[in-house]
């Protein structure tokens, strides 16, 4: 018998994984894939993907959209905007394995190789990834029947309606090569699942795959707003990459530090600590109170540093974290480590509210090398678990 609504619940739906070689070494699909096949009763078949960073290296320096098309009217429109706005080196429709019989109905699915055509940029105010961003906004909320999946240089969102382990299976992940692998797969409770709303949610090189639903969303979605981002999702996640995108590129700060804002300690924690503390912390809560994420979450942020792990601050969402040699391993349940790497070492539970980070070794050895800013060191910073040297960046304060 079939149990009805309600009868069966999920509290911890949702799985996430990542899988990273801080070398730079890049490895296939295959491990991404059997990690997070592995929490399958963790989604409901509504939806599923990866993103990859190091898949392109002969376009490097290239812009991959990754672009959804429900009908040849969208995607006309579409290229002619994209050819109007950037100088496209290569276009292609991405490579689908359409046996994979769970998968229906498919969009069109096609990637670009795009750099921002220097006339119209110049004819603007924006940096080369403000003017990106633009374009990415305007396709997504003003063409009807195109949505821009991934716009990163590098690298690429691969998702859709299904299992993650078909929508894998679907896109022929093995096939790529990648030194950053993240995963999902989903279990939707406030939005329909469709092809565009799967996880990971990108934003230029940002990519975010996320465990959870945080209650301050509307607080969240009205601050990115004033700063001209638009959430045609009405998704969490998609605030999260977008907060991410605001207090790092735009406002300047360490990633570090933009994880520690959205976590902030409470004003409790901030009156025990000394005077200077206090007043650091009091500052970054007062001006950028509505940055502030509430709620149970787990997320993994994908970059071309690296990635991030974070907790919410009362740690409502599992986070499990492993190495070996150059290899980390992220996910939701230890299991889904032990699968790939039986042998893992210094497997452990995140705490929550601290950031945990990967760098690239040649992003860590670059930083250390940078002079350092003396600066109060957020409580939750020092002494964080992080393969890689914590930088304090408080520029834009």
């Amino acid at each position: 018998m079939v149990p009805r609504e309600g009868d069966v619940r999920i509290p911890s739906g949702c799985a996430i994984s990542g899988i990273m070689d801080r070398s730079g070494t890049r490895h296939d699909g295959t491990d991404i894939l059997k990690s997070i096949a592995l929490m399958h009763d963790r989604s409901n078949g509504l939806g599923g993907g990866f993103a990859a960073y190091g898949i392109y290296p002969d376009y490097h320096d290239f812009y991959a959209f990754h672009v959804f098309y429900d009908t040849r009217e969208a995607r006309s429109e579409t290229e002619s905007f994209l050819n109007d706005c950037f100088l496209c080196e290569k276009q292609e429709r991405i490579p689908t394995d359409e046996t994979v019989r769970s998968i229906k109905n498919p969009p069109r699915i096609w990637r670009y190789f795009l750099q921002p055509n220097p006339h119209k940029l110049a004819a603007t105010e924006y940096d080369e990834a403000e003017f990106t961003m633009k374009a990415v906004f305007y396709i997504n909320s003003q063409i009807k029947g195109a949505f821009v999946a991934s716009s990163g240089k590098d690298m690429g969102a691969f998702k859709g309606v299904g299992y993650p382990e078909d929508i894998g299976e679907f896109y022929r992940i093995q096939d790529y090569k990648a030194w950053l692998w993240t995963a999902h797969g989903r279990f939707p409770t406030n939005t329909p699942g469709w092809w565009g709303g799967a996880h990971p949610f990108t934003l230029l090189n940002w990519s975010i795959v996320h465990n959870g639903e945080i209650s301050s969303y509307d607080t969240n979605r009205r601050y990115v707003e004033q700063f001209g981002y638009e959430c045609t999702l009405q998704t969490d996640t998609e605030v999260i990459t977008y907060l991410f995108d605001l207090l790092a590129r735009r406002h300047g700060f360490s990633q570090e530090m933009a994880a520690h804002i959205m976590t902030a300690p409470s004003w409790d924690d901030i009156d025990r600590m000394d005077p200077q503390q206090s007043a650091y912390e009091t500052a970054l809560r007062v001006v950028y109170s509505s940055a502030l994420v509430n709620g149970p979450f787990s997320i993994i942020l994908g970059s071309e540093e690296g990635m991030l792990a974070l907790n919410d601050r009362l740690k409502l969402r599992a986070l499990m974290a492993a190495e070996k040699g150059s290899m980390v391993y992220l996910a939701s349940e230890q299991a889904a480590i032990s699968v790939v790497c039986p042998d893992a070492e210094n497997m452990r539970s995140l705490d929550g509210g601290v950031p945990f980070v990967v760098q690239l070794d040649e992003v860590a050895e670059r930083k250390a090398k940078e002079s350092p800013v003396n600066e109060p060191v957020p409580s939750k910073l020092k002494g964080s678990r992080t393969t890689a040297p914590v930088s304090t960046d408080r520029r834009g304060v």
